[in-house]
């Protein structure tokens, strides 16, 4: 029986009632066929859900309707207005639009008395706590502001140029922003020279002629060793200067002693790191379990810097490394999140010298699971530091003077106890992407001299699994002691994307069937299938962008990707703000002494404290990776012209990315660039489809390009592409909603895209904005 509202259109909540019964599967001619409606409701139904798609009700994507994305209980949250009763309305800051649809609103509560630091205002960025209304004004979310993050301005970054006559243009450093420069007047320099990176308040922004901007800040000169690193720093306010209370307080600390410790220094503990470590946070040792009840057994020893220690709460370098969060690594720097006297000193397990450390020993069966663990807190001293690739060859039987003597009595045991570490692992069967990581080698001038991808060793796997053991046996204790912590947590993709990925993997001939419980197995099956294939690579994207993004959390949910229940980051507190609350909630519920983790602090401040820490995650995780956009852009601004072989890796209605094999760089061939016919975007096959040819280009495809523009300012890059698609086999024509398209015989939409493109000015064309997609971590 067809549903209608009394008034003989269905009521906007019965809608989106539909909707959400429906996710994905629903379009405009659904719903019309649900609620009865004729050809001339059609407008008024297209009103209502375009008005549902701007509030963040709904979210369109191709013609398909979905429940929006839902907001996690705290997020970074952008105020962007206000609502006709006054109220501040805000929108999350990190909203993937294409993999979404439209961000939700979110109606900001102003309580009565506000808690200092909470007052916000229109264009602010602020830490907010949602729940969920049913109020159906059009906002979906009521928020409270707990910290305000950053207060509007209308600063932009850019690098100065001169101009002859005096003054200067601002070249921004912003993707978005490439081609919009900015004019400064001669009296508004403030002193800047040709290719400084400074920040410049807007003063015009509306009428004829280029926007106006007064130089506020002289950063640096983009000449320097480490100006491109400077850039993102910078554009996303990364702290790099501590306060002076936190480095006199490193200053005055004292190593650790004995005192309060149990005597670990004769265990021999070794580092293994990559050859360019600065700081070792970690040591590893193993040994035969003597105990008869568990023969073939071993005991592994995880020993971390006790960075608790010398880190208090509420100290001043408690507070600086809460706004940092995390440190960030780039190719010619580190932003650390501790300063150097506690990070690369009193906290880094060197060779032969006395640390304090907090140690966990865990007692593992011949059938690699744990039996037992047990949280130590310890002075103990490195026998050795190692690198991955050395350790590696010492196991392979090629030794040098300082793995030689440690070979028989700690190498050989350490990849033995990793060897029944790995059964429980494969038991256990976590999701094993295949995704080889690039790294960027630079000159001593700061440029690249190559980009390589290191190999991936069993000597890297044996400190992550022994790693992953460590976080989890705290995770657990601090369960087993009701005590409150943050957990690391990855969600189980959502039912959309898995549907998405099942109508993906259709156009392969891949069967994934989920019956029950969503586990990484299903997902391992499928990758296991392509192995080898040349359609390999795409596979793994895909079911990579099927995946949820790791976060931190008071709330444990689990970690889907790990397939563990419960997981906390324990090993990497000099670099990670999670795993030092960690330690701190350790010593507290085990009696360790002092740094405990204080009485007052509650699941409430802890909920605040994984919101803010897991936006600078992702804060540094772009940073890096736009200074290694930049670098590389540079690296090839001089070979404008010169041909390439890549892979698609990204399929959008505004063209495809394609990454370089040499370089692994990032650039966009722009639709209106590709053939001589008009393409559309399927989003099922993750490809643009010729609508006159039928010719397709897909994810993962193998391409030749040419380099046609290269911003290196901004890292951007625009390419031409020379190879020719593949052609879909007969019958397997297919629209952006993954139904078989009416073959357009009359090239009107050939002809439409033509007149459009005849009508815009000839402007130059503009490099894109790289894609990616999101990624798990442990």
């Amino acid at each position: 029986m067809k549903r209608k509202h009394d008034h003989g259109f269905p009521a906007r909540d019965a809608i989106v009632a539909f909707i959400r019964a429906n996710p994905g599967k629903v379009g405009t001619r659904e719903i019309a066929r649900e609620f009865g409606l004729k050809n001339a409701d059609r407008a008024e139904l297209k009103r209502i859900l375009r008005e549902l798609a701007d509030d963040g009700t709904i979210a369109k994507r191709g013609r398909k309707i979905h429940q929006p994305a839902a907001l996690p209980p705290t997020v970074l949250a952008d105020i962007t207005g206000r609502d006709v009763d006054g109220e501040l309305l805000a929108t999350p800051a990190e909203w993937d639009t294409e993999e979404n649809g439209t961000a939700p609103k979110i109606r900001i509560e102003t309580p009565r008395r506000p808690k200092p630091g909470t007052t916000a205002g229109v264009g602010d960025r602020a830490l907010v706590r949602v729940e969920v209304t049913d109020e159906g004004d059009g906002t979906p979310y009521l928020g409270r502001v707990i910290k305000v993050i950053d207060h509007a301005r209308t600063r932009i970054l850019g690098i100065f140029r001169t101009l002859p006559d005096g003054g200067g243009r601002l070249i921004p450093v912003d993707k978005k922003q490439v081609g919009r420069e900015l004019n400064i007047a001669k009296a508004d320099t403030g002193g800047a020279e040709d290719g400084d990176l400074i920040a410049v308040d807007l003063i015009r922004s509306r009428g004829y002629g280029l926007a106006s901007g007064r130089v506020k800040e002289r950063l640096g000169s983009i000449a320097s060793e480490k100006a491109i690193s400077l850039i993102a720093i910078n554009a996303h306010d990364i702290p790099q200067v501590f306060t002076p209370s936190a480095i006199r307080e490193s200053e005055e600390a004292k190593p650790a002693t004995l005192q309060g410790r149990e005597d670990w220094r004769e265990v021999p503990l070794v580092t293994i790191d990559p050859p360019d470590a600065k700081d070792h946070d970690d040591a590893v040792h193993a040994e035969v379990d003597p105990d008869p009840h568990n023969r073939g057994g071993y005991v592994i020893h995880v020993a971390i810097a006790d960075v608790a220690f010398y880190v208090r709460p509420d100290s001043a370098l408690d507070r600086d490394a809460l706004q940092r969060g995390n440190s960030v690594y780039f190719p010619d720097r580190v932003v650390p999140m501790l300063p150097e006297r506690i990070s690369n000193n009193l906290c880094s397990l060197v060779p032969g010298e006395p640390r304090g450390a907090l140690a966990v020993r865990m007692v593992i069966g011949a059938d690699g699971r744990k039996r037992s663990h047990s949280f130590h807190r310890v002075l103990m001293r490195s026998a050795a530091k190692l690198n991955y690739a050395q350790a590696q060859a010492a196991i392979d039987g090629k030794v040098d003077d300082t793995t030689g003597p440690l070979l028989d009595p700690i190498l050989k045991p350490l990849w033995a106890a990793y060897g029944l570490v790995k059964l429980a692992r494969n038991e256990r069967d976590p999701l094993d992407l295949d995704l080889p990581e690039r790294k960027i080698l630079l000159k001593p001038d700061g440029t690249v001299d190559r980009v390589v991808v290191p190999q991936r060793l069993d000597a890297h796997r044996l400190i992550e699994e022994f790693m992953i053991l460590a976080n989890v046996a705290a995770a657990e204790t601090l369960e087993k002691k009701n005590l409150p912590l943050i957990y690391r947590v990855h969600d189980e993709p959502t039912q959309e994307k898995v549907h998405n990925l099942q109508e993906f993997l259709k156009t392969l001939d891949l069967p994934f069937t989920k019956s029950g419980a969503l586990r990484p197995s299903q997902f391992n099956r499928v990758l296991a299938q392509v192995a080898g294939e040349d359609y390999e690579p795409l596979v793994n994207e895909v079911v990579l962008r099927s995946q949820a993004q790791a976060e931190y959390s008071a709330e444990n949910y689990g970690h889907f990707g790990l397939n563990l229940r419960r997981y906390a980051h324990f090993t990497s507190p000099i670099r990670r703000f999670a795993d030092l609350i960690v330690h701190r909630a350790l010593i507290r519920a085990l009696g360790l002494g002092e740094g405990a983790l204080p009485t007052d602090e509650t699941l409430e401040t802890l909920a605040e404290i994984a919101a803010q820490i897991s936006v600078t995650e992702r804060r540094a995780m772009k940073a890096e990776r736009e200074t290694a956009d930049r670098l590389i852009a540079h690296f090839l601004a001089d070979r404008i012209g010169a041909t390439f072989q890549g892979r698609i890796s990204g399929v959008t209605r505004a063209g495809l990315f394609v990454k370089l094999d040499e370089t692994g760089a990032d650039g966009l061939v722009p639709i209106r660039t590709i053939g001589s016919e008009y393409f559309n975007y399927d989003e099922t096959r993750h490809a643009l489809i010729g609508s006159r040819s039928g010719t397709m280009y897909r994810l993962g495809d193998v391409v030749d390009v040419r380099l046609v523009e290269a911003a290196p300012v901004a890292g951007a890059l625009r390419f031409e592409l020379l190879s020719e698609g593949q052609a879909i086999p007969r019958g397997g024509r297919r629209g952006r909603d993954g139904a078989t398209a009416e073959r357009r015989t009359n090239g009107h939409q050939e002809r439409k895209a033509r007149s459009k493109k005849k009508a815009r000015k000839p402007d130059k064309p503009k490099p894109g904005k790289s894609k990616r997609g999101k990624s798990w971590k442990r």
